[in-house]
């Protein structure tokens, strides 16, 4: 009883003292903004010159590389006069060559900015001394269902890097929590209730919702319009993100220093990959992605763009502009938008606050799905968030460049169905070449026949020129690599690098058509009205077995089978043009198997291939998150009744935390509470209620006090 005892004295004095696990409320107003009448904006500045120069040069390029491509490809197809297929797949790849030459000249200018010299965005200097702060900024870390033991490890791994700077004063701490699972949610107090006694901090705090409204962004802004007034700045995390307290400060000190600034965006780093599919992506974004943010910072300017995590945001900006409407219509293209990083930084940057990458930083880490099947899953959600700009892009007074970030967006989803429509099309028209009788003289007066040809030798050079491009930012970034030292020693030397990125282009062009189609499926479901839902991230690899690789990617290996008959059909040399595009479909249940395998990753590990710098020399953050996630975490698989009921400490601090109900409404009823009260009503032991409680019904439970109390009134079992 003494359990009881202790909650019941918490629930009686709960009203009288506020939690001690929140600071006191500093409320901020976060209104709804209009799309289409901006509300305080005022509008903004014009770009300076230089960077209007950068952007000309830019599109300028792009459009130029097009323009060459485009000439090509229809002297490849107009040999005796385009047809309206022949037209289509004209269309379709003036198109998709577009997207490549404009990532292509980025990842150029990223490369000669690199051989230049670092990048000191907004005088952001990682060499110089630390400087001093005055303002506060508050640390958050939002949530959902995520494994807490590893969460609360990170974390203080940060929060530690921090203190070592010496200005842990000007920061506090927020776990944000959206948790819907019970089980999950008591262990997350746990661990936040560890977290709190290792570190001794009286300034990170916890809460929770209720329900998760909104996900994420609606996470963001609850905080915002709580506690919001009380800070000058918010960096937000992801539950997989590490940050060096070095990075955070001097993120805050050019915050200070540049009062104009909304947002700064790092570029964060992939780390802990152990699989082979994660350790590709953190090579890739380790040796090539340096050229592409350091490209595209280059011209973005001020209008650059926020990814949702690892970025600090100026409260008062956010607050004023980031509260986001309701998109008309129904899910999946209305409702909650769930891509909300790059409409906040366009209502920013709206109203004239400026929007920054910082490419040059470092310190900045995140970490990746462990494999192809999580990272669909992921790629889902984000797919639907994308489509769903296509209702914020009309919207009034946006800068063209945020227009621009949201139509990539976009595209980035848009040109798998694309490329998928242009090889079948490309199919058909040989299909129909080689087996439907040619109409060499059509109806209408006519001197000379008309014989259906394309050029061979031309259509060989745009193939290899396609290629070259999509390869060609793959050697830039091992290049731009190899002058450096630091970089070269990381990454294995200079023969293992460059076998590293002949394997990662390998290993990516069999995943390549795989993505296509599945992208291509999930732009298909989407148009077809399915929303995507939110689920948890899986962030550990777990083994798939045939029988479900096969169920989800069957259907991959039978169009490729289907590809590669008609290829034939038409001729061998065009079956070995589409072996790329055949091989990848074909073998895609083995390639997910063996990209999804911990065993291959660490063997291509020791090998000394796929390395990053991170891995030879961990930074002192990854280290000590490691070595705290290696910890025991506790109790972890304990239900949620009986762990509550087992740690008076634990029950007493859950039910402090527990947030105000709101008034009910005559007529409202939680139907889960109700049917979980009556469960209850026939358990004699917690232990026996929790057996009887769907996982549901134990979160109403655990979330109302007058309903814990009861239940906490029998006898543990």
């Amino acid at each position: 009883m003494d359990a009881v005892t202790s909650m019941h004295d918490t629930v009686a004095t709960r009203r009288a003292t506020p939690p001690a696990y929140l600071p006191a409320e500093r409320p901020l107003a976060m209104p709804e903004q209009s799309l289409w009448r901006p509300t305080g904006a005022q509008g903004p500045a014009r770009a300076p010159q230089r960077t209007a120069l950068r952007r000309l040069f830019v599109f300028g390029s792009a459009a130029a590389l097009t323009a060459g491509g485009g000439y090509e490809m229809y002297e490849v197809l107009q040999v005796q006069g385009l047809t309206v297929p022949e037209a289509v797949v004209l269309a379709l790849f003036v198109s998709l060559f577009a997207w490549i030459a404009f990532s292509l000249v980025s990842a150029v200018i990223g490369f000669f900015a690199i051989l230049v010299g670092p990048d000191h965005t907004l005088g952001i200097d990682p060499t110089a001394p630390l400087p001093e702060l005055t303002n506060r900024t508050a640390v958050l870390l939002p949530t959902y269902n995520e494994d807490p033991h590893r969460v609360m490890s990170r974390l203080q791994a940060i929060f530690e890097s921090i203190a070592e700077t010496g200005r842990l004063t000007h920061f506090d701490v927020f776990v944000l929590s959206d948790t819907t699972d019970p089980d999950v949610w008591v262990r997350e107090e746990a661990a936040y209730l560890a977290l709190l006694e290792r570190t001794g901090a009286r300034n990170i705090f916890y809460r929770h919702r209720r329900e998760n409204v909104a996900r994420k962004a609606g996470n963001i802004a609850e905080w915002t319009t709580r506690f919001g007034g009380a800070y000058a700045h918010m960096l937000v995390l992801d539950a997989d993100s590490l940050m060096t307290g070095d990075t955070i400060v001097r993120l805050a000190a050019a915050m200070e220093g540049h009062p104009g600034v909304g947002l700064i965006q790092t570029f964060p780093v992939v780390l802990n990959g152990t699989t082979l599919f994660a350790r590709i992506q953190q090579f890739a974004g380790r040796v090539y992605g340096p050229l592409i943010a350091r490209g595209i910072a280059w011209w973005h300017g001020s209008e650059s763009n926020y990814w949702g995590h690892n970025a600090i945001i100026r409260v008062e900006a956010f607050s004023g502009q980031a509260g986001l409407p309701l998109l008309r219509g129904r899910k999946p293209f209305g409702g909650h938008i769930l891509s909300h990083d790059f409409v906040e930084a366009a209502l920013m940057r709206r109203a004239g606050w400026g929007i920054h990458m910082a490419p040059g930083l470092g310190g900045s880490y995140e970490e990746c799905p462990p494999s192809l099947t999580e990272y669909a899953v992921r790629d889902r959600r984000w797919c639907q968030g994308n489509l769903q700009h296509l209702g914020v892009l009309p919207a009034r007074g946006l800068h063209w460049v945020s227009r621009l970030h949201l139509i990539t967006g976009i595209g980035s989803y848009v040109t798998s169905p694309l490329w998928l429509v242009f090889l079948l099309v490309g199919i058909l028209i040989s299909l129909q070449a080689q087996f439907v009788k040619p109409e060499y003289f059509p109806s209408g007066f006519s001197l000379f026949p008309q014989w259906p040809a394309q050029d061979p030798v031309r259509a060989a050079w745009v193939f290899a020129g396609t290629m070259g491009i999509l390869v060609v930012p793959k050697f830039l970034g091992w290049f731009a690599a190899m002058t450096q030292r630091s970089e070269r020693r990381g990454t294995g030397g200079i023969l293992r690098c460059f076998t590293s990125v002949i394997l990662e282009t390998f290993v990516t062009s069999l995943i390549a058509p795989i993505m296509m189609l599945l992208q291509s499926r999930a732009v298909a479901e989407i148009l077809l009205g399915r929303d995507a839902g939110w689920q948890a991230q899986q962030r550990d690899a777990a083994h798939a077995g045939f029988g479900l690789l096969t169920k989800i990617y069957g259907w991959h290996v039978v169009l490729g089978l289907a590809l590669g008959a008609g290829a034939y059909a038409v001729s061998a040399p065009l079956l070995l043009w589409m072996t790329p595009v055949v091989a990848g479909l074909v073998l895609a249940i083995p390639t997910v198997a063996v990209t999804s395998s911990e065993r291959v990753g660490l063997a291509l590990r020791r090998a000394g291939l796929l390395l990053i710098p991170e891995e030879r020399d961990p930074p002192a953050v990854l280290c000590r998150a490691q070595a705290l996630a290696a910890e025991p975490p506790g109790a972890a698989d304990m239900p949620a009744l009986a762990r509550l009921a087992g740690d008076p400490t634990l029950l007493a601090a859950h039910a402090a935390m527990l947030p105000e109900r709101a008034t009910r409404r005559k007529g409202d009823v939680d139907v889960a509470l109700v049917v979980a009260l009556a469960r209850v009503e026939d358990a004699d032991t917690v232990a026996e209620a929790a057996t009887l409680l769907t996982a549901k019904e134990t979160f109403a439970v655990i979330a109302d006090p007058a309903a814990l109390l009861q239940v906490m009134t029998k006898p543990a079992g």
